[in-house]
């Protein structure tokens, strides 16, 4: 399979939309979805369900997409490993979980740039599924994530912690309350995350309790699942859910610690680095 066939499916099932996949990927979409008919023929099997609402992986796509993504992350390391002993560079992977629009990041990344021009950082898009974002495999030097999650063999410094909400329709019926309680949820269907996932990480966002619903796998998902089937789920506060969806705090559940994480015994002046200017970007 080539590379590119791999990422152009990456995109399609991260957006579940040919459209937007194809916006993403600055194509159109004719090529788009030939490729991925070709993906499908080298694979044996149909990779998306596809229906006048939207698109959804099938189970041999929910496995390609693993692969795929290990893959696409395996080359990228070999290609920035390469290019940075060319060019005689220091370079830094960091983990990034989900929406990377948090304004701390932001300041984190002009601050980290002002202070180590010449480090090339590779970021690494993190799915929810991992909240370590790659630590454990050793795709990433350092992770800005979010607990909790097993702390084995990890370093892991608080930044601060978000307080929680239900993530809902905003015409559910729960919308319009200004508070809830987990209890007022316990007969509803919640998205969840694939079986391996992270245990602390799968009880803490299904609000300690077994819950039955679509499995997801990146904050897009999530959001689609809420959107699409009423399913519901829990978000820090703070972020924008997104068109139709709406944010009810939830008074009963403990903040979301947002954590700097990397491997343990692991003292380079780069790491050592990022968490000073971490802590500094997070406490303005």
């Amino acid at each position: 399979m080539e590379l590119r066939l791999l990422r152009y499916f990456v995109a399609v099932a991260e957006e579940l939309h040919f459209g937007r996949a194809a916006a993403r990927l600055h194509m159109s979409q004719p090529p788009l979805s030939r490729a991925i008919r070709q993906l499908e023929t080298e694979a044996g099997a149909p990779l998306f369900d596809r229906s006048p609402a939207g698109v959804t992986l099938t189970s041999v796509g929910a496995v390609l997409l693993d692969e795929a993504r290990a893959l696409l992350d395996q080359a990228e390391r070999a290609r920035v490993r390469v290019a940075a002993a060319a060019a005689g560079t220091a370079t830094l992977t960091v983990g990034i979980l989900g929406d990377g629009t948090d304004p701390s990041a932001a300041q984190l990344a002009h601050a980290y740039r002002r202070q180590h021009p010449r480090v090339e950082v590779r970021i690494r898009d993190a799915g929810l599924t991992d909240p370590t974002c790659g630590l454990h495999a050793d795709a990433v030097d350092v992770a800005l994530t979010r607990g909790p999650f097993d702390e084995t063999g990890l370093t892991v410094h608080e930044l601060r912690a978000d307080p929680v909400g239900a993530l809902l329709r905003a015409d559910d019926p729960l919308a319009r309350r200004d508070s809830l309680k987990l209890a007022d949820l316990a007969h509803r269907r919640w998205f969840r995350f694939p079986e391996g996932t992270d245990p602390l990480w799968q009880s803490y966002w299904n609000g300690g309790e077994p819950r039955e619903g679509p499995v997801v796998r990146a904050l897009q998902e999530c959001r689609q699942a809420v959107l699409w089937n009423g399913t519901i789920g829990m978000t820090p506060l703070g972020h924008e859910p997104g068109e139709g969806l709406t944010v009810v705090p939830l008074i009963d559940m403990p903040p979301s610690p947002v954590v700097v994480a990397w491997n343990a015994g692991d003292t380079r002046p780069l790491i050592r680095s990022f968490l000073r200017i971490a802590i500094a970007a997070h406490r303005t």
